[in-house]
This record gives structure tokens, sequence and C-alpha cells, in this order.
């Protein structure tokens, strides 16, 4: 049998983490991975409405609250088993499911 132990990080309490939820899938350029690099800019409107800006389009999207929060986990190396950390909680997540819109910034004149 393996025994796993779960233990919180920090006497001031956990961090909180979000989780961004996006319709379609997104693609870097040149084939390369999405690991380690900028996604986009994530703002929030006066109403608190979260806009996240990528690349050229801009999508709009609503805070909701998750039904059952996550944990966050790291593995700690540790004598006669795994030792497991809680490092964050995710109890929200960013909805983005409408369609991306292009953000046009100069529009050609006609000569």
């Amino acid at each position: 049998m393996v025994q796993v132990i779960v233990s919180r990080t920090g006497p001031g309490g956990l961090a909180e983490w979000l989780l961004l939820e996006l319709q379609g899938e997104l693609e870097a350029r040149r084939g390369a991975g999405l690991a380690g690099r900028l996604l986009g800019d994530l703002h929030y409107t006066r109403e608190g409405v979260p806009v996240l800006i990528v690349g050229h389009h801009i999508l709009y999207g609503k805070a909701v609250q998750l039904e059952k929060p996550l944990a966050v986990l790291a593995k700690r190396a540790g004598g006669g088993g795994p030792r497991y950390c809680v490092t964050a909680l995710v109890k929200r997540k960013l909805l983005f499911k409408a369609r991306p819109k292009p953000i046009v910034t100069c529009v050609a004149k006609r000569v």
C-alpha cells in the first residue's frame, strides 16, 4: 500500500489560482509549444467582466465559481513514500465561450 501525505504550505494560507476555459484551441506560431510562453493580456472592465487579449483578438468572458474547488499539489521528495504538498487552491474559473473578435487598429484609406 502506498502512503500519500497531503499538507498545507505556509502559515498565512494558500495562494488562489484561476482556471481559464476557452472555446476551441490555441496554436503557437511555427509549431512551437505554449509552455513557458506569454499567452496574452488579462484585464477587467469596470463592471468586473474579464477581457483576454491574445495577439490581434479580444475575448470577453465571465467569472464562474467552481462547484468543487481543486487543489494544486507539488510532489516532494520524502523518506518512506511520496509526499504531496498543497501549494494553491482553484475556486474560480474565467469562462471565455464566445468567439474571439478581431482587433482592427488601422483601416486603409481609399486612394
